[in-house]
């Protein structure tokens, strides 16, 4: 009888799985010079990159961007559109949202780490209190530590094997045997104490084949090469292409020809070369491993905090290898295994979280590093190319002013609060959830943003003033102040209210002006942190299950806000925000409300332009339709009522008639049609015409209903048992209403019936007649 297999216990599977699954040990796995040469081979631009080329990569591959034109309309003002949801957001415990202006100059300063000078040089992120500096930072090194560590930012550093048998070979001042005794008794001893005091990458367990060094500066491999030499090699190695061109002309990489490794690396290369005498065997116990990055080991990232105490000895020793070492070489001052804490973070990030207590004594110590990119340790000079990053308050900048050769080596990146109603409103999302929206009525969480970012902007602007010489003309869209205009460029968009003319003089020099004077703006008025109190504050008073919050909520709120907001907000903003609002809602209701029958208004258009040719009381048959057409005054009268008003004078309706005869006869009929081959329906002429037959028409859609009691009943009686009592002709045109605001502008159903209601109950119809 066949024996049934014997099934594996619970913990048994569960260690296969993890057995099979984690494979750490091999991505981390050193690979021979031999090898390394190969992987540069056929992928040098990975290979070949520093600390600043990394990051900029990083940056380049989370920042998705599109070089959108700032509106739809106007092709001439480009601004790029960075998305920076996959650097700041995805997967953050607390997502940092980034409006248009600060990706840019972000983005911009970034850009400049891939050339010239980036080293010798400290990155300052400078931002008032609760901009979200800390937030900014940890979500930028947390990207930068995951990215370093997959194949994309994969580098690699120095670790030698020294062979303990060839070496010996070379030596006969000790037997094998002794030579060995020796080596097993240090490792015996020192093993236990070794491995509790060293828990990083340093620990490379015993092995009495080889003595494994790491290089603790993570230099590349490459740069063992000597420097006389690296050009000829990599120009057997690498093929000509774009990359190899820029290698060997362009200053972002001059440290590929002119670094050197480490002092520890150079010493052992120098010794065994004496040793060996051949080259070719001093490569081969060089080896090359992943760089890993660990924030919380201090590998490659360190962060420090104003509360950190500085450690009382920053020279750091192996007595367990240099001993090892020594014995190999025979002589205690060949090969100096010694650094300090800068070392672990060469090539890799260092950052001080706010330049206050021990961090003014840590950013003290950057001034010589960072102007020589040299730190001395006892006799050895330590070289340090890393990324310097520091967040600062701007009171704390009188900590750097009594080093003025300091100044030229910052490079400050203002972080100011947010000034897009789009990001604002994110964060209200982020912090409260996205279920808020649906609390409010369209437009008004966005006007609660608005609200807020008015107290970070400039009142003045010299640029608007020479833009926009009368603002009263926007008085239905804008501020007198322009603010709501500058929110909206700062957003990326050119308003579609602005007159052509304006939109014409808004050219690329008069954009950058007021971007420019952007850079001002964001340092002073209500906080990231005061926003989102605000924000709880004004939702848990007005949120209610069975209604909507408004705009009267959001006025009354505000002109009742304690004292020291409601003093950076003024009552002739709020009073401009409502009509804008007012203005805006009516708008919807109207394009809502509003039948058109695009055949009939391009019919009226054509038999109108076919009158006017004609002589009054003729009988003519239109050449676009084919209708016959009685040319009578009551005939035109009845197209010029929808082309201008009703009653409008007779002076107007003939200024109207001469105006199309004479288009018709000097442009569209002898050029567009003639020459050109145009329909009638693609004229200018017609487009104009038909423009304003619609404006009119919508202009005048609510007047049946602004004093019609039952069409208000019948709005707020929808979808309930009354509705059904109401006459037909109003149940369609409420049907037609709600759906349209619902599917045009967003509207739930409760919104829309609210909307129609805040609409006929504040006579807004005569408010803007």
């Amino acid at each position: 009888m066949e024996t049934m297999p014997s099934k594996k216990n619970p913990i048994d599977q569960t260690l296969d799985i993890l057995d099979k699954n984690i494979i750490d040990n091999q991505r981390l796995a050193p690979v021979p010079f031999e090898e390394f040469l190969n992987i540069l081979n056929a992928n040098p631009s990975q290979i070949l990159r520093n600390i600043f080329q990394t990051f900029h990569d990083m940056i380049k591959y989370y920042v998705d961007e599109s070089k959108d034109t700032i509106t739809g309309d106007i092709d001439k003002l480009a601004f790029t559109h960075y998305d920076c949801s996959r650097l700041f957001v995805e997967d953050s415990e607390n997502p940092y949202f980034t409006d248009m202006l600060f990706a840019n100059r972000f983005m911009k300063q970034m850009e400049y780490l891939r050339h010239g000078a980036q080293q010798n040089r400290i990155y300052i992120f400078d931002g008032p209190h609760g901009c979200g500096k800390s937030t900014f930072l940890n979500n930028l090194l947390k990207k930068f530590e995951i990215y370093a560590n997959t194949e994309k930012g994969l580098r690699y550093e120095i670790v030698w094997r020294l062979d303990i048998k060839k070496l010996q070979d070379k030596d006969t001042t000790l037997s094998v045997s002794a030579f060995e005794k020796f080596i097993n008794y240090v490792e015996k001893k020192e093993d236990t104490q070794f491995k509790n005091e060293h828990n990083d990458s340093l620990y490379t367990g015993t092995n009495t084949d080889y003595i494994e060094v790491p290089c603790i500066s993570h230099d590349n491999p490459f740069l063992v090469i000597p420097k006389d030499q690296r050009r000829v090699v990599l120009d057997e190695l690498i093929k000509n292409d774009e990359f190899k061109w820029r290698l060997f002309t362009e200053k972002e990489y001059e440290w590929v020809f002119k670094e050197e490794v480490c002092t520890i690396c150079s010493s052992i290369y120098l010794s065994l070369l004496e040793r060996v005498g051949n080259p070719t065997e001093v490569f081969k116990m060089l080896y090359a491993r992943p760089y890993y990055f660990n924030r919380r080991l201090g590998n490659g990232i360190s962060v420090f905090n104003p509360g950190d105490r500085p450690l009382k000895q920053n020279i750091i020793s192996n007595q367990m290898l240099q001993k090892r070492i020594n014995a190999l070489f025979q002589d205690s001052n060949v090969i100096n295994y010694m650094y300090s804490r800068f070392a672990k973070i060469n090539n890799g990030i260092y950052a001080l979280m706010d330049i206050k207590s021990h961090n003014i004594d840590r950013m003290v110590e950057l001034h010589n590093i960072i102007s020589e990119g040299l730190h001395k340790v006892e006799d050895i000079e330590e070289r340090v190319d890393s990324l310097f990053f520091a967040l600062m308050n701007p009171e704390d900048k009188r900590s750097i002013r009594d080093f003025p050769s300091f100044e030229d080596r910052i490079q400050y990146i203002d972080i100011p609060y947010v000034l897009d109603v789009k990001t604002e409103v994110k964060i209200y999302n982020n912090i409260f959830g996205r279920h808020i929206e649906g609390s409010f009525l369209p437009m008004v969480l966005e006007n609660f943003a608005r609200i807020i970012i008015c107290t970070r902007i400039g009142k003045k602007s010299l640029a608007l003033d020479q833009w926009i010489k009368d603002p009263l003309k926007y008085k239905n869209f804008c501020d007198a102040q322009l603010l709501l205009l500058k929110m909206e460029l700062f957003s990326g968009n050119v308003p579609k209210w602005l007159v052509e003319d304006d939109v014409k003089s808004l050219d690329n020099n008069m954009f950058k002006k007021i971007i420019a004077e952007s850079e001002i703006y964001g340092k002073e008025g209500l906080s990231g942190r005061d926003a989102i109190k605000i924000f709880d504050q004004f939702y848990s008073k007005y949120a209610k299950e069975d209604r909507l919050i408004n705009m009267p909520d959001l006025c009354t709120f505000f002109s009742k806000l304690y004292d020291q907001p409601k003093s950076l907000i003024s009552g002739e903003f709020l009073e401009s925000l409502l009509r804008m609002y007012d203005y805006s809602i009516l708008q919807q209701v109207k394009e809502s409300l509003y039948y058109y029958n695009e055949d009939q208004i391009a019919k009226d258009i054509k038999n109108y332009i076919s009158a006017v040719t004609h002589d009054l009381d003729s009988i003519v048959k239109c050449i676009f339709t084919k209708e016959k057409i009685h040319v009578t005054e009551a005939f035109l009268e009845s197209i010029e009522n929808r082309l201008l008003s009703e009653n409008a004078e007779i002076k107007k309706r003939q200024e109207i008639r001469n105006d199309v005869l004479k288009e018709f006869t000097t442009l569209t009929l002898t050029h567009e049609i003639m020459i050109e081959g145009k329909n009638i329906t693609e004229t200018r002429l017609f487009e104009s015409l038909y423009e304003r037959y619609v404006h009119n028409l919508k202009k005048r859609v609510l007047e049946p209903f602004i004093e019609n009691e039952n069409f208000r009943n019948a709005i707020k009686d929808f979808e309930t048992d009354k509705f059904k009592a109401h006459d037909k002709r109003i149940k369609k045109d409420v049907k037609f209403l709600l759906n349209n605001l619902s599917t045009k502008f967003g509207y739930t159903t409760q919104g829309a019936n609210e909307a129609c209601i805040y609409v006929i109950d504040n006579g807004l119809a005569n408010k803007f007649k």
